[in-house]
């Protein structure tokens, strides 16, 4: 009878323990290399050119969640932009090696212009394209991130917060005086605003859009108060200003450094892992055109920026409220939306510019670049289907979309979302271009062209719509 009772007595221990483990909040981070070799051409701008020269390691930083129920996982890559290829190949893998849903998943790029492409050289619609040999590293990286994160899962405590810093984030759309806006590379000339018009021209009337200058970010630590890792989001394009054909993170690798050193967070056992998302900066730079450009040394202007992010963010972690355990959720779906067709116009003006060009043609790199872009969506299937998720974190929202977003649509997306606060991460699963709203393709410039922007007008209305009822359901646990 003593042995029977003291069975059962072990089974309710057992049975006991199980249940406090499902329900223990834990958390895990980790981070993998993702730095190209030299030679490979840092794609930044419209004329890519080989990289000499690392000045800081590119990375692939991954966080995990676990309520006991629902796991989630982030991985933000140091890039300019990943192509969906990549991130179904990494998601794929996770799932197919942990068992994560890789729908719970989500993968990023920071936007760095001092990075080499991890998008491909393929036709940007192609249907089960080749994957080139860094897009496959990349891939494999961010999985073997993302497994070491579920590896370090341990007991944590969880807090959130929002700061401010409008110092850095300034709108380079402008509208120009009537008239002065150059003709497009497309033969166009009816913009009314202008991207980087330049400092102190004395065409700017007023920038054709609002900024948004908030920090959102959650943190883990150990029940003990050890930092274990930050999740960060800002909307700022990127910094720039490298030294020649520098490999470099941007101030988004400075940031995670700096947040690093004033949380006291350095040379722990288990690396404390810093990650700073991008949030809706398709139209926002560091660039005030109503002022005179500072005359500074390269990487300079990135460590202000990221140091005063940091201060920030610190000031108002040190006021976090920490939790033992939180709700965690997520939601994956895909929308579809038109693709856009050049005019007969557009086709005409593109198909006489190449046929003009020959080996002793004086280089126009931007008309080339477009003109090619117009012949591609000549050919583009009629629609597309675009990957977008939502997660619930505690209270708080975050939604990810695949392309380079408007301020304003993140702006709408933070004042109807059901979480405070909530936040997008942009350039996630995908890298599909501009996502400007209903209002800025009216007034023309760079962002909207046919091959900076490749879908419906109306497609930013679509998916803020979708993604705040993907966070609806979520708030409601369906």
């Amino acid at each position: 009878m003593r042995r029977i009772e003291m069975i059962v007595l072990g089974i309710t221990l057992v049975s006991a323990l199980g249940v406090c483990a499902a329900d223990t909040f834990r958390a895990g981070a980790s981070k993998g290399n993702i730095t190209p070799e030299l030679g490979g051409k840092i794609v930044g701008g419209f004329k890519p050119f080989p990289a000499t020269h690392v000045h800081d390691d590119l990375w692939v930083r991954a966080l995990v969640l676990d309520d006991g129920k629902t796991r989630v996982a982030f991985a933000v890559c140091d890039l300019i932009g990943i192509s969906q290829d990549v991130s179904d190949m990494a998601r794929r893998l996770v799932q197919e090696e942990t068992g994560l849903s890789a729908g719970n998943m989500l993968v990023s790029a920071v936007h760095t212009h001092s990075a080499t492409s991890a998008r491909g050289n393929r036709e940007l619609f192609a249907v089960n394209p080749e994957m080139d040999a860094y897009q496959i590293f990349v891939a494999r990286r961010i999985a073997d991130a993302v497994r070491c994160a579920i590896n370090n899962l341990a007991p944590a405590r969880i807090g959130w917060g929002t700061a401010s810093e409008p110092r850095h984030v300034f709108n380079r759309r402008w509208f120009m005086k009537p008239g002065t806006v150059p003709m497009t590379p497309l033969g166009g000339t009816n913009d009314v605003v202008q991207f980087n018009p330049g400092y102190l021209n004395p065409n700017l009337v007023k920038p054709a859009g609002p900024t948004d200058p908030e920090i959102c970010f959650f943190a883990v630590q150990t029940p003990e108060g050890k930092p274990v890792a930050l999740f960060a989001n800002y909307s700022l394009h990127y910094v720039g200003g490298v030294r020649g054909a520098d490999i470099s993170a941007d101030y988004y690798g400075m940031f995670n450094d700096r947040i690093q050193q004033l949380l006291g967070a350095d040379r722990q056992d288990t690396p404390f892992i810093s990650i700073l998302s991008n949030g809706t900066s398709g139209d926002i730079n560091n660039i005030d055109f109503s002022k005179s450009p500072q005359k500074l040394p390269p990487y300079a202007k990135m460590r202000i920026v990221a140091d005063d992010v940091a201060e920030k963010v610190h000031a108002a972690y040190r006021e976090l409220a920490w939790r033992d355990h939180v709700t965690l959720g997520a939601a994956f779906g895909e929308i579809e939306l038109q693709l856009r067709r050049p005019t007969p116009e557009q086709l005409e003006y593109a198909k006489a510019f190449l046929a003009e060009q020959t080996e002793s043609s004086k280089p126009k790199p931007m008309q080339m670049v477009y003109a090619k872009r117009i012949m591609e969506h000549n050919r583009v299937p009629a629609t597309w289907k675009f990957p977008l998720q939502a997660f619930r974190i505690g209270d708080v929202g975050i939604a990810s979309i695949p392309f380079e977003v408007f301020s304003e649509i993140g702006l709408e997306f933070k004042r109807r979302a059901p979480f405070k606060p909530s936040f997008t991460v942009e350039l996630a699963n995908g890298c599909y271009g501009y996502l400007p709203p209903p209002r800025q393709h009216a007034l023309g410039g760079y962002e909207t062209w046919l091959g900076s922007n490749r879908v419906e007008t109306e497609a930013s209305t679509k998916i803020v719509d979708r993604l705040l009822d993907m966070l609806t359901r979520l708030q409601k646990g369906e």
